[in-house]
């Protein structure tokens, strides 16, 4: 097949998105015959009918679908691009929209998302907080920009998306100053019966604790399993038991909850990640959000690590460079 010609594609995008010749017409300030020739001409390059009469009116065959998808996404690639060259309206916010899954520690999203309100053109920034399936099912149709989750899409995903790690850290154990004063000495020995608050079944925290637990020789009792990372804290403030979370966070946590550290772990490693359907970020908002949280948030992976008492928290240092896309 020879080249495709974009004039022709655009005058059939843009009937079948006005609905009629008539409308598109108006809008293209050109005459129905030179449309209807240019309709001809496309489909006798591609060599299928691309629309089909109903009445007074056309409706699209199934290949004019298919050829209206492809050029929906040409042409809006095209008005991107125009955008990006140019520079965008002086004053206008760029929009971000975050997808934040329901583990995900929503103090840590803040620390990550908080600076995109002080960027410079301003930043209009949308979040989302929901299961992952139904976050990624958004990213697939371009709903969301990005995902922030604490694991990894898996290879076998139904979407084509890739990984973007921020960076990784170990992780604290919370509880009341009264319950933390009961079991920090001792740590990790300590938590074998301690009450625990639990992450959800299924996710990445709960199952490096249950795996830590068991090379610890520990058994704690579990008093509550909680899905939802913030309401999980505000359980841990009321006293209900001991819970862990991310030690990047464990200042905000302390100062917000009015919890004290029981113990630090650094062999637990939770990771966290920025979702995007690009291999590369191009968002000029995702792209400095993600530099400011390898630099300012994470610390580097250890090759050794050990469970540790209370002590000072230690400052963040940079984080590790991305990981290639999965």
């Amino acid at each position: 097949m020879s080249s495709l010609n974009y004039r022709h594609l655009f005058y059939f995008w843009t009937v079948a998105r006005e609905g009629s010749i008539t409308r598109a017409c108006k809008l293209l300030h050109v005459t129905q015959p030179a449309i209807s020739t240019q309709l001809h001409k496309l489909e006798g390059q591609l060599g299928e009918p691309l629309f089909a009469k109903s009445g007074r009116g056309l409706v699209l065959t199934d290949a004019g679908r298919v050829a209206f998808q492809y050029a929906d996404e040409i042409f809006s690639l095209g008005r991107e691009l125009s955008e990006t060259l140019r520079g965008r309206p002086t004053g206008k916010p760029m929009r971000l929209t975050v997808g934040v899954t329901d583990a995900f520690p929503k103090l840590l999203a803040y620390r990550i998302l908080a600076p995109a309100l002080r960027m410079d053109p301003p930043v209009h920034l949308v979040l989302q907080d929901d299961r992952p399936e139904r976050l990624f099912a958004d990213l697939s149709i371009k709903e969301v920009d990005l995902v922030l989750t604490d694991a990894p899409l898996p290879p076998t995903a139904p979407i084509r998306a890739y990984n973007h790690l921020l960076g990784e850290c170990g992780v604290t154990f919370f509880a009341t100053p009264a319950l933390a004063e009961a079991y920090a000495p001792g740590f990790p020995g300590s938590l074998h019966d301690a009450p625990m608050l639990l992450p959800a079944e299924g996710t990445t925290l709960r199952r490096s604790l249950v795996e830590w637990f068991a090379t610890a020789g520990v058994q704690p009792r579990v008093a509550a399993e909680v899905g939802d990372s913030a309401l999980l804290k505000t359980f841990g403030q009321a006293g209900i038991g001991v819970f862990a979370s991310p030690s990047a966070i464990e200042a905000e946590i302390r100062r917000q909850y009015g919890v004290a550290v029981v113990g630090r772990v650094e062999e637990i490693r939770e990771r966290f990640y920025a979702i995007s359907v690009e291999r590369k970020l191009k968002h000029p908002a995702v792209v400095a959000l993600s530099e400011i949280a390898r630099e300012a948030l994470f610390t580097r992976p250890r090759t050794r690590s050990r469970a540790r008492a209370p002590e000072p928290a230690p400052e963040p240092a940079d984080a590790d460079t991305a990981a290639p896309a999965e």
